[in-house]
């Protein structure tokens, strides 16, 4: 929702500066291994306990992630592989954060946490999968609450201000509210395909 109202009207503000620094020069598949290896910092972090360095650590992986696109789209270099590499280095990225999260309250022995982790990244994987399943029956399927630029800025709030376990319990009913919003969008597009084809033929 949130990446999908910005656009790219954040190409403006971000693309100078990278700009006066690295010039024309700039490969977006770099900079979305950048993010990911934010994220495996900001994993590491959380499982020593360092929340508020984890949470700098997530918005630099935000970052990299919004540059990526950026530079693509600035420098021409948008390709097929770039956009399925990035979707996929996503995925792994939110995952990581996720089972960095769950295994740290796993060694506070507080397995509701745990679960509650869990569950969140169940959410967070059926987010992207609905939406593949969907274009892969040519149905656009651009909506929800949740969607990955959310659940970062939730995530580096929840490490940040120290409110992780409330954070976790927004993620869990929003993902999965976003999951079930989903189904019905896609169920609701089909519904009215079969009725034009029954009203067709």
């Amino acid at each position: 929702m949130l990446s999908d109202k910005l656009g790219h009207q954040l190409d403006s503000f971000l693309y100078p500066p990278f700009k006066k620094i690295f010039g024309e020069w700039g490969n977006p598949n770099l900079f979305t291994m950048l993010g990911f290896f934010s994220t495996l910092v900001a994993s590491w972090l959380i499982l020593k306990g360092c929340w508020i360095s984890a949470g700098f650590a997530i918005i630099g992986s935000g970052l990299f992630d919004l540059l990526d696109g950026v530079i693509a789209r600035k420098l021409g270099k948008v390709t097929v592989f770039g956009t399925f590499f990035d979707s996929v280095m996503d995925r792994y990225s939110d995952l990581i954060l996720l089972m960095a999260i769950a295994i740290f309250y796993l060694k506070k022995e507080n397995p509701s946490l745990v679960i509650l982790a869990s569950v969140v990244a169940i959410g967070t994987a059926l987010i992207p999968y609905v939406r593949a399943k969907a274009e892969s029956l040519q149905i656009s399927c651009h909506i929800g609450l949740m969607e990955r630029a959310e659940r970062i800025i939730l995530l580096a709030l929840g490490t940040l201000l120290n409110w992780m376990e409330p954070i976790l319990w927004i993620l869990a009913i929003l993902t999965h509210f976003t999951v079930f919003h989903r189904i019905c969008y896609v169920w609701r597009k089909i519904r009215n395909s079969n009725i034009e084809i029954r009203n067709k033929s």
